[in-house]
C-alpha cells in the first residue's frame, strides 16, 4: 500500500469539504453559525473592542470546533456500529456534552460583552 502525500490545497479541500458537509447535515451548526453571525453584527453595532472581539471569536470558534468534534465522534462510532451499545451511548453523550459546555461559554461570553453595552446603548445605567 503506498501512501500519497497531500499538498495543501488537497487539505484544505478536505477541511472545507468537512465543514460543509457538518453545516448541511447537523442542524446545531446551523444554528450556531446563525447565532455568530448574529453577535459579529451586533458588536459592529456596539463597537467591540479588541479584546472583546477576541473573547467573541474565541467563543465562536470553540463552539464551532466543537460541534466539528461532536460529529466526526457521532459519525464513527455509527461507522463500527448501529446497534445499541452502552459505550456508544456514553462516547457520543460525551461528545454532545463537550459541544453544550462550549455553547454554554458562548452564551456567558456573549452576555458579559453585549448586556453592558446593549445598557450603555439604551442609557439603562
Amino acid at each position: 500500500m503506498s501512501f500519497k502525500t497531500k499538498d495543501m490545497r488537497d487539505s484544505f479541500r478536505c477541511a472545507l469539504s468537512g465543514l460543509g458537509d457538518a453545516w448541511r447535515s447537523e442542524r446545531n451548526m446551523r444554528i450556531h453559525t446563525l447565532a455568530a453571525c448574529i453577535a459579529v453584527v451586533a458588536g459592529l453595532w456596539l463597537g467591540l473592542e479588541r479584546l472583546e472581539w477576541l473573547f467573541l471569536f474565541s467563543a465562536v470558534f470553540l463552539v464551532t470546533t466543537m460541534e466539528m468534534l461532536n460529529t466526526a465522534l457521532e459519525r464513527v462510532v455509527d461507522l463500527f456500529t448501529r446497534d445499541y451499545h452502552p459505550l456508544a451511548r456514553l462516547a457520543k453523550n460525551a461528545a454532545a456534552g463537550a459541544a453544550l459546555l462550549a455553547a454554554f461559554y458562548a452564551l456567558t461570553v456573549a452576555l458579559l460583552i453585549f448586556v453592558p453595552k446593549l445598557m450603555e446603548r439604551f442609557n439603562f445605567f
